[in-house]
């Protein structure tokens, strides 16, 4: 496969912005390349300026859920762009998306929008802190919630410990008020509450997205709901990953805990820069103007922005595509544990509506630690051979992919293919 125009373009931009790159997941360094320029996309498909043709499971991180270049979200932000670029004043849209949103979320009263998913969550805790006028907050290890700095931590010693910074450039004392938990393990919850009578809140991906795909066991979220009651705390999910990609249905088990806080992303705003949170009224109303809470963003709102999301959201209701997507997802899953299984592979796997994700293990992952248990080298050398064989995933083996409306039973088979030759040609 020819990647020159690329490789030149790389080279290029490594003179001009840091890394070469404008967010360091695209760099490829975890795959040991150099990453692939994109020129369009278009349903299932993306091209890169070597006129190579890839399947995307990227989809954009997430947020292309109708797939790269929908007619109906295109038609929808050209409409808005023809009436400006943006106002930074209230917009008929802005109601409408956001009484979209509030018919799924049926739990919060008010919505904010602001313009990403690290805001999104940064917001959500001075929410969380304000309203219960304590400090402290628990994350967990692998989960990631933007690039704050008290959300950029790492562990010290101990199963459950005040975070340090993980990121040159943040003060320890930005980070002392951040304590580390295990992902599905409420016992090291609990130690956190032991180490703390003052905090605020509980920040989760109920399915995380940022360690490869693992799902948050049921019990372990009734009980993070329970263990904050207790305790005066707030609950907030970030799902600016799963959000709108896991389910729609109130009645999936999913939405069985109930928190007090959700954050939004991805595909709220159909492929453009949005992110929101909501809460109940008695919480979100702390806000200013109303509150003494502030929180402001010259371009939240944005109205190209909330038109892509409209379009996007109301369409999704309409297909209601869920359980043809989670069909695909395991088809997809369950071929490759097969293929993995007849080479004598290690091979783990994990399905959440239209989320996937894959390990190569012999040993169930359930949190940040069991990462480790996973073969890296022989992910690296997996992506490079998809590459050739026309499948675009992650660069990272910490994060999922992803199913769109326009892929189908031939685009799995397909990538089965492509799967069984990579394995082979690694194996040779």
């Amino acid at each position: 496969m020819n990647i020159k125009k690329s490789e030149i373009a790389f080279e290029e931009a490594k003179n001009l912005i840091p890394g070469g790159v404008n967010s360091p997941v695209r760099s490829f360094n975890a795959v040991k390349s150099s990453p692939l320029f994109i020129s369009k996309g278009e349903g299932s498909f993306i091209y890169d300026i070597d006129d190579n043709k890839y399947i995307d499971y990227v989809q954009s991180w997430g947020p292309m859920i109708l797939g790269h270049s929908d007619k109906d979200v295109e038609k929808a932000t050209i409409g808005a762009i023809k009436n400006s670029f943006g106002f930074g004043a209230p917009t008929l849209i802005e109601n409408e998306l956001a009484k979209e949103i509030l018919e799924v979320y049926s739990f919060a009263d008010k919505i904010r929008f602001v313009s990403s998913g690290t805001e999104a969550t940064m917001s959500a805790i001075r929410l969380a802190r304000g309203y219960t006028h304590k400090n402290d907050i628990i994350k967990f290890k692998g989960c990631y919630h933007g690039h704050s700095d008290a959300l950029l931590v790492e562990a010290g010693s101990g199963a459950a410990t005040f975070g340090k910074p993980s990121s040159l450039g943040v003060p320890e004392d930005f980070t002392k008020h951040t304590l580390l938990a295990e992902y599905n393990d409420i016992s090291s919850v609990q130690k956190c509450f032991e180490d703390s009578d003052d905090i605020a809140c509980i920040i989760i991906e109920p399915v995380a997205g940022n360690m490869g795909l693992v799902p948050a066991d049921l019990e372990f979220l009734k009980n993070l709901r329970e263990i904050c009651d207790k305790n005066n705390a707030l609950l907030i999910f970030d799902e600016v990953m799963s959000g709108f990609r896991v389910s729609i249905d109130k009645e999936n088990p999913y939405f069985a805990t109930t928190p007090d806080i959700v954050t939004l992303g991805k595909v709220i705003g159909g492929g453009l820069p949005v992110g929101a949170f909501m809460a109940k009224a008695n919480i979100i109303n702390l806000l200013s103007p109303d509150g003494g809470i502030y929180q402001a963003g010259t371009l939240s709102g944005n109205p190209i922005a909330m038109n892509a999301g409209y379009a996007t959201i109301k369409k999704i209701k309409e297909l209601n595509p869920y359980e043809r997507f989670s069909t695909l997802a395991n088809k997809l899953m369950d071929g490759f544990s097969e293929i993995a299984n007849n080479h004598n592979i290690g091979l783990q796997t994990n399905v959440r509506g239209s989320m996937f994700g894959f390990f190569f293990s012999d040993e169930e992952i359930k949190n940040f630690n069991d990462t480790n248990k996973m073969d890296k080298e022989f992910f690296s050398k997996f992506h490079y051979e998809m590459l050739q064989n026309g499948v675009y995933l992650a660069c990272s083996a910490y994060e999922s992919g992803f199913i769109c409306n326009t892929m189908n039973e031939e685009t799995v088979n397909e990538t089965l293919g492509a799967i069984e030759k990579s394995i082979k040609a690694i194996k040779l």
